[in-house]
C-alpha cells in the first residue's frame, strides 16, 4: 500500500516550478497528479476487486462513504487533495482549489456537508410555506395554481442541489445547474403571469409556451456538453435582474393601494445582498462553511418573506375579484 504522506521530494521541486501558473488549481499541480497516479497504480488496480477492497479498508471507509459511492479512485483523489493542501500551507502558499472547488472535509459520506444541510433548509422552507399558503388562500383565488407551480419548481431545484452537493458527478452537476436556473426563470415567469392575470388566456398561454420552449432549449444546450460556467452565470444574472426589476417596478406602481408592496421590495433587496456572498469566494471556514454554503443559508430565511407577500397578494386579488363580480351582478 502506498503512503501518500511520503511522496518524493522531486514532486515538491516540480510543484514549486509550476506554482505561479497553477496556484489556484490544485488538481493541475505536478505534486497532486503524481500523488494520485501513484495511489491509483498501487491501490486501484483493475486486475481484480481485491485491490479496491484493500484500499477502501486502508482508508477506513464508513457505511455512509459506501452508500455515497466513494470508490478507490475517489479515495486517492481525496487523500492527495489534503496532502497537497498540507504542502501548500507548510510553504506559506495560498490554499488552492481542486476541480473548481475548495477542499471540504467529508462528513457522513457527504462531499459538501454544509451546502447539503442548508439546501435541505431551503427545501423544508418551501414545503412549510406552501402548506401555509394552502391554509390561508382559497383555491378559487387568482394565481392560486401559479404559485403552486412556483413551489414545485423550487422544491425540485433544491432537491437536486442536495444531491449534487452530497456527491459531485457529471450528471448531478448538470441537473443541479439546470434546475437551479429553472428557479430563477420561474420567478420571472410568475412575475409576467401575475401582471397579466386579467389578460386573455391566449396571451398567457403564448408566454407560457415561449418560456417553456426557451428552458427546454437551454436544458438541451447544457446536456450537449457545451456547459460553460461563465455563460450559465450570465444567464442566471440576466434572468434574475429582469425578474427583480419587474417586481420592483410593479411594487412602485401599486404602492398606493397595495400596502404589502414593501415585502417584495425587501425580499429582492435582501436577495441582492445575499448574492454578494457568491462574490467573496473565501476558503471554507473549518473546511466546512464556504461562501456558497452561507448563501444557501441566507436564502432559506428569505423564503417565508416571499410567501408572505404571495399570500397577501392572492387574498387581495380574490377580494377585488369578488367585489368586481358583485358589482357586475348588481348592475345586471
Amino acid at each position: 500500500m502506498i503512503n501518500i504522506n511520503k511522496s518524493p521530494l522531486v514532486c515538491l521541486i516540480l510543484l514549486s516550478i509550476f506554482l505561479k501558473c497553477l496556484c489556484s488549481n490544485g488538481d493541475k499541480t505536478v505534486f497532486f497528479k503524481q500523488c494520485r497516479q501513484n495511489c491509483e497504480r498501487q491501490n486501484c488496480s483493475t486486475d481484480g476487486i481485491e485491490f479496491q477492497e484493500q484500499a477502501i479498508k486502508y482508508y477506513q471507509q464508513t457505511l455512509f462513504d459506501k452508500l455515497f459511492l466513494w470508490n478507490c479512485v475517489d479515495e486517492c483523489q481525496y487523500g492527495c487533495m489534503w496532502r497537497t493542501v498540507e504542502v501548500f500551507k507548510e510553504r506559506g502558499w495560498a490554499v488552492p482549489q481542486f476541480y473548481g472547488k475548495w477542499p471540504f472535509i467529508r462528513f457522513m459520506g457527504l462531499q459538501e456537508p454544509a451546502s447539503v444541510f442548508f439546501s435541505i433548509l431551503n427545501f423544508v422552507a418551501h414545503v412549510r410555506n406552501i402548506k401555509r399558503f394552502r391554509r390561508e388562500v382559497r383555491p378559487d383565488s387568482p394565481c392560486y395554481k401559479l404559485w403552486h407551480l412556483f413551489a414545485c419548481v423550487c422544491l425540485n431545484g433544491w432537491l437536486w442541489s442536495i444531491i449534487f452537493h452530497a456527491r459531485d458527478f457529471p450528471l448531478t452537476e448538470l441537473l443541479d445547474y439546470a434546475f437551479a436556473y429553472s428557479m430563477v426563470l420561474v420567478l420571472l415567469y410568475c412575475m409576467l403571469l401575475r401582471m397579466l392575470h386579467r389578460k386573455s388566456i391566449l396571451l398567457r398561454g403564448f408566454i407560457s409556451v415561449g418560456v417553456l420552449s426557451y428552458y427546454i432549449n437551454y436544458f438541451a444546450y447544457l446536456s450537449a456538453g457545451k456547459f460553460s460556467y461563465s455563460s450559465n452565470m450570465v444567464a442566471n444574472v440576466v434572468t434574475g435582474v429582469l425578474g427583480g426589476l419587474g417586481w420592483i417596478l410593479w411594487s412602485f406602481r401599486v404602492r398606493h393601494y397595495r400596502p404589502y408592496y414593501r415585502k417584495i421590495q425587501t425580499f429582492f433587496l435582501l436577495m441582492g445582498l445575499s448574492m454578494s456572498l457568491e462574490l467573496l469566494d473565501f476558503r471554507p471556514i473549518l473546511w466546512i462553511f464556504d461562501a456558497h454554503a452561507l448563501w444557501h443559508l441566507s436564502t432559506a430565511f428569505l423564503v417565508p418573506l416571499f410567501y408572505s407577500f404571495v399570500i397577501e397578494d392572492c387574498k387581495m386579488l380574490r377580494t377585488e375579484h369578488t367585489e368586481k363580480a358583485f358589482i357586475f351582478d348588481k348592475e345586471i
